[in-house]
C-alpha cells in the first residue's frame, strides 16, 4: 500500500500570539520536523500545507490563506503525487503523533480510521482512502471555513484507540511549556 501524508502547518497560531506552532522546538527539532519524521517512519510521502516546508518537501497553501483545515486538506490532496491509496492527515502541533500512526495504519481499511485518544476523537489525526477523501471534499458546498466535522461526516472512519496522549496538541503557551517546547530562538522561558 502506498501512503501519502498531509501535514497541516498553516494556521494562525492565534493562542500563541501568532508564533507559528510548526516552528516551536522540542528535543532540538521543530514540531514540523517531528511531524515529518513521524509520517516518514511509517513509509508515507509528505506534503506540507503551510507557508513553507523543509528542502525537498512539497509545500502548498490553501486558497485563500487561513481558510481552515478543510481548505488545507483540499489544497494538500491536489498536490499529492499519483499512486497512493491512503492519505494520513495530521496537524503539525501533536508532538507525539508518531506513536499513534502505526496503530492507525495497522487498522486501516474501508474509508479509513480516526484516532481516539482517552475516549476523544482527534479530528486531525486520521487515515482515509484517497478516493473516498476526494469524494467527501467534492461533496461539500465549499471547503473555505468548513468545519472538519462536516468533512468527516462524509467518511466512514473506524475509531482506533491510540496510546494516551499521542494526539495531545500544542495550542497555548501553557501547552508548550507542558511539552517543553520553546520558541525557535529561545533558550529558556516561553513567555
Amino acid at each position: 500500500m502506498i501512503v501519502d501524508a498531509l501535514i497541516l502547518a498553516g494556521g494562525r497560531s492565534s493562542r500563541l500570539g501568532g508564533s507559528g506552532k510548526q516552528k516551536l522546538r522540542l528535543g532540538g527539532v521543530t514540531l514540523l520536523e517531528r511531524s515529518l519524521d513521524a509520517v516518514r517512519s511509517v513509509g508515507a510521502r509528505a506534503v506540507v500545507v503551510g507557508d513553507e516546508g523543509p528542502d525537498g518537501v512539497v509545500a502548498v497553501r490553501e486558497e485563500p490563506a487561513f481558510a481552515g483545515p478543510v481548505a488545507a486538506i483540499a489544497a494538500g490532496i491536489r498536490a499529492l503525487p499519483d499512486g497512493s491509496s491512503a492519505v494520513v492527515v495530521i496537524a503539525c502541533d501533536m508532538p507525539d503523533i508518531g506513536v499513534a500512526l502505526p496503530a492507525l495504519l495497522a487498522r486501516f481499511s474501508g474509508h479509513g480510521v480516526i484516532a481516539v485518544d482517552r475516549g476523544r476523537r482527534q479530528q486531525l489525526a486520521f487515515v482515509a482512502d484517497r478516493a473516498a477523501l476526494a469524494r467527501a471534499l467534492d461533496a461539500l458546498p465549499t471547503v473555505v471555513d468548513a468545519p472538519v466535522r462536516s468533512l468527516l461526516a462524509g467518511l466512514d472512519l473506524a475509531e482506533v484507540d491510540v496510546p494516551d496522549g499521542a494526539t495531545d496538541d500544542i495550542d497555548t503557551w501553557d501547552d508548550a511549556a507542558r511539552f517543553g517546547a520553546t520558541r525557535p530562538t529561545a533558550l529558556g522561558s516561553l513567555r
